[in-house]
């Protein structure tokens, strides 16, 4: 049997791609790998290196995002950042920018906290405790 080896990537719409790719890059620090114009078949696409070998693919639609948070309370998918530090260093960086982040908590194995970019869809950003 084959065996996974993690999330590929996350599809994320939008209805303004540059101020999305912005946020990403610029706030949280996602890499751009790469970006494809629309054409008349297809959308407007962006992709973001998140780390490892994990994406973000962002399209750009005429629709917006959902917003809702899972059944847990919770954005429903998350990013993960190499420590606590950090963790306070991008909530710092995002309340800069003038958006939303809840207070980081400390669950048994990570601290977390929940945050929105420009669309308003929930982002969960983790550090793993040691």
């Amino acid at each position: 049997m084959p065996e996974l080896l993690g999330i590929n990537h996350l599809t994320l719409a939008t209805t303004d791609l540059d101020q999305l790719v912005a946020y990403y890059t610029g706030v949280l620090g996602a890499r751009l790998s790469f970006e494809r114009p629309a054409s008349a078949t297809d959308p407007r696409i962006a992709v973001l290196d998140v780390g490892g070998a994990d994406h973000l693919a962002i399209v750009e639609t005429t629709t917006g995002p959902s917003t809702d948070l899972d059944p847990l309370g919770r954005a429903g998918w998350g990013l993960r950042l190499a420590t606590y530090a950090q963790l306070c260093e991008v909530r710092e960086r995002i309340m800069g920018a003038g958006l939303p982040a809840g207070p980081i908590e400390t669950l048994p194995t990570q601290w977390t906290m929940t945050a929105n970019d420009p669309d308003g869809r929930p982002v969960d950003i983790r550090a793993h405790r040691p």
